[in-house]
């Protein structure tokens, strides 16, 4: 198999060992029924809830600890482009075979689930997985096409203040909401300052996102004293960004806002 990056992935037999360094790879892999096959994860891999007490600890998603990994002897490792690093990827590989993800559209989340299906041999759950996905989005889609366009600026960091730009897998995700990147000139994830967006007039909303840095609401009226002409709202990063199995409950959580907005 080729990996979302166009890698070879060589398999003697299905994996029966796991290690998962992605949290949204994680839960999908849970919710494909492969709990039992996966032997280590992130510290980040806070879902199913309680999850990962029942695993070994590799690290971070930045930061692994290649002793620990290796002495878990896994027969895959999973990886994903913009979570991990590519020293990390080169470092896995030397371990055994590694798949990296590469999300940035709902079917690229679609395509991943339809990869673990044939890697993990649960073709027929991963299959019902994406029709599920395809109804919720469709269903969504119908009810948003009649929403008028908002236009947000979406922050993920503070000190410096960062926004998710164009050419991310949130871009996408504000895309499909009918919000309008105010940053969609820009890529990935550029450092700006909060006066920048006091003469944005026609700017609607700015959604501080709950990871990775965690916006509260101190943080919302900082940014209100700052330019006092818009709504700053706080919302759910995970449904923003966590692709896989999380987009089942992240179009409802989406209808829910867009009714809180109006």
């Amino acid at each position: 198999m080729k990996d979302q990056l166009q890698r070879d992935v060589i398999l003697k037999a299905p994996p029966k060992r796991i290690i998962s360094l992605v949290p949204s790879q994680t839960e999908l892999l849970v919710d494909l029924g492969l709990e039992n096959y996966i032997v280590g994860v992130t510290k980040f891999c806070v879902h199913p809830i309680g999850f990962k007490n029942s695993k070994q600890i590799v690290g971070g998603t930045k930061n692994i600890n290649l002793e620990i990994i290796r002495d878990l002897n896994p027969d895959i490792i999973l990886c994903n482009k913009e979570e991990n690093t590519k020293e990390i990827v080169e470092a896995c590989e030397k371990i055994a075979p590694t798949h990296v993800s590469n999300i940035f559209t709902i079917n690229d989340s679609k395509q991943l689930i339809k990869q673990y299906g044939i890697l993990f041999s649960c073709e027929e759950k991963a299959a019902l997985l994406n029709k599920s996905i395809d109804h919720k989005y469709l269903e969504f889609k119908t009810e948003v096409s009649s929403m008028s366009i908002k236009k947000v600026a979406y922050f993920i960091w503070r000190k410096p203040w960062m926004v998710v730009a164009n050419n991310t897998f949130i871009h996408h995700v504000l895309e499909i909401n009918n919000f309008k990147n105010n940053y969609a000139n820009q890529e990935r994830y550029p450092e700006i300052e909060l006066n920048t967006l006091r003469e944005s007039i026609d700017l609607d909303y700015i959604l501080l996102s709950s990871e990775p840095f965690p916006f509260g609401e101190k943080h919302k009226q900082e940014i209100l004293k700052e330019i006092p002409n818009v709504r700053v709202v706080l919302v759910d990063g995970e449904m923003f960004s966590w692709y896989g199995s999380r987009l089942l409950k992240a179009f409802d959580y989406f209808k829910k806002l867009h009714n809180s907005l109006n």
